[in-house]
This record gives structure tokens, sequence and C-alpha cells, in this order.
């Protein structure tokens, strides 16, 4: 039985050549090159044809991919994931906190790349961890998850449009006095650091909205519950920018909050939107915030 990935599409122009369709039908040229020299197949009414072949409008074209080669150093593992959502392109997880999104150094198993590993052996899917939207790994909440390249290479093109949407929760030290600001300050690596981040004019462009949800006290500290969108996906993006507000996030030691009500940055994404990559239909997932979190916002501390 072949396992390969395949598509399969209508011609629509006469004359075209498959080489233009595919680009249309946004096969990339990474894709292309794959395709011709790791196994894959280009066929056009099931005979197989070249990027040169002249289409008729009606033709059956199927795009086979070539098997996925799993990294050497992505272990499979099996273990508990929270499926939030599933189909045959893309799988929607729910993430606790303390859980790397992929292995590190400090942390080389129990990623969840490594456990979606081991669930795609169990499927009998030969496929790697493609990582559609990463989370740091205190972080908790949804992210997204490609099963094979080319899912991943369309979910990276909606990324970079604007199609995939992300919303998170946080708590952060201090009262924010706006109720919403808009931020548009450039990320770059800290000089003397190999993790962390902040703001710095030759850094990457990074754009977040925050929008005050509840300003309240824990033990007379004061503390702000605050919805975050991000129009840009740069590592640690709302933990710098809160910090660069003066508001770190609560439990964010890497950049000035306090462990002493939580014991991990107290950020949570809440809602992903985007649409199936391949039929185009709309799709939105929710997640509600993590006991830890809704603990500090009841006023408990940890």
């Amino acid at each position: 039985m072949d396992t390969r990935f395949t598509l399969h599409f209508t011609a629509k122009k006469e004359g075209q050549l498959l080489r233009e369709a595919l680009q249309e039908w946004r096969i990339s040229k990474r894709a292309l090159t794959a395709i011709k020299f790791d196994g894959g197949l280009l066929t056009v009414n099931g005979i197989e044809r070249n990027v040169r072949h002249v289409l008729q409008v009606g033709d059956c074209v199927a795009v086979t991919f070539p098997p996925e080669e799993r990294s050497d150093g992505l272990a499979i593992e099996h273990g508990d994931l929270t499926i939030v959502y599933e189909d045959d392109s893309i799988l929607v997880l729910d993430k606790p906190a303390h859980q790397c999104t992929i292995p590190s150094r400090e942390h080389p198993t129990n990623s969840i790349a490594n456990l979606v590993c081991g669930y795609f052996q169990q499927q009998g899917l030969p496929s790697t961890a493609h990582i559609v939207t990463r989370l740091d790994r205190d972080t908790s909440g949804l992210l997204c998850i490609a099963k094979h390249a080319h899912i991943h290479h369309l979910t990276g093109l909606a990324q970079r449009s604007g199609e995939i949407s992300r919303q998170y929760e946080a708590i952060v030290h201090g009262h924010v006095k706006q109720n919403f600001q808009s931020i548009d300050a450039p990320i770059g690596r800290k000089e003397d650091s190999i993790i962390e981040r902040e703001v710095r004019v030759d850094g990457q462009y990074a754009h977040t909205d925050v929008t005050v949800l509840k300003r309240f006290y824990v033990d007379d500290v004061p503390m702000t519950h605050v919805k975050i969108k991000l129009h840009t996906g740069r590592t640690h993006q709302i933990r710098v920018h809160m910090s660069y507000l003066g508001h770190p996030l609560v439990g964010d030691d890497l950049y000035g909050g306090s462990r002493h009500y939580i014991d991990r940055q107290a950020l949570h994404c809440v809602s992903l939107s985007m649409e199936q990559p391949l039929t185009g239909v709309p799709l939105q997932f929710t997640s509600m915030l993590n006991e830890d979190m809704q603990n500090v916002l009841k006023g408990s501390s940890a």
C-alpha cells in the first residue's frame, strides 16, 4: 500500500504548462525538487508527466509527495496528548505548561514533537511533527501541527499573510493604565544571552495588541488580567513586549516577573483561528485557562 501523501487537482486552463498550474496550486519549488529526486510522482490522467507537460481543461493531475523522513534527533515517544481537533491535514493540541514544543538541550525528551511522532506512528502516518504555532515551554494552551511538509508550507503562507490568528490571556504585574494599546517595537536577541530577547532598534518587526480584562490585587500586590493578540510571532514576543511596557508577566523571572504566585509565566493561548489548509473552511478553537492561572485570578498565591 502506497502511504505517500497525494493531492488531486483538475486542470482549469487549456494549454497551461503543468509547472504553471502547480504554482497556482501552491506547490512549492522545494516540494517539486523533492518530488523529482526523492521519490515523488506527477501524473496526468494516470500517466507520469514532467512539469513541461501541456494540460487540457479537465485533466486530472495527481501530485504524490515523497516519503517524509523524521530527523535523527527527534525520537519517537509515546504519552498523553490533549487533542482538540484533528483531520487529514492538521492536529490542534492543548499543551500543558512545563512541556517543550520541540526537544531542547536542557529538555531532550517528552516534548510535544516527540509525542506527536509516537502518535503518528500509532496511526500509521509516515510523517514527522511540523510545528505551525509554537509555544514556549512554560506557556500553555492551543498549538497547531501540520501532518505533512506541504501542509506546513500552506500554513506558513497563511501565517505570513495574517490568516492565522492567535489570542492569549496573561496576568501581568501592576495595573496597566490603558484599556487597549498596540505595541509596535522590534525584538532581537540580547547581546550577552543566547536565550533572552529585548526590544532593540535593529530587531525584527514585532506587533502586539493588549486589552485589559481586569485589574485586581493579590496580597495587596497589583496585577492585571490582559488579552493579547499577536500580529507577528517573534520568540518571547509577549513576554518581551509586556516587560518593555513595565508590566512583566507574573511568574516570568527571566523578564522581571515574580514566581511567588505561580511557578511559570502566566500565559495561555486561549484562541486559535485559521482556515483548513486544503478546503479553506474557517476553523475556530478555544481553550480555558489552566487552574494555576485561575487561582491567581481568584486572588490566591501558589
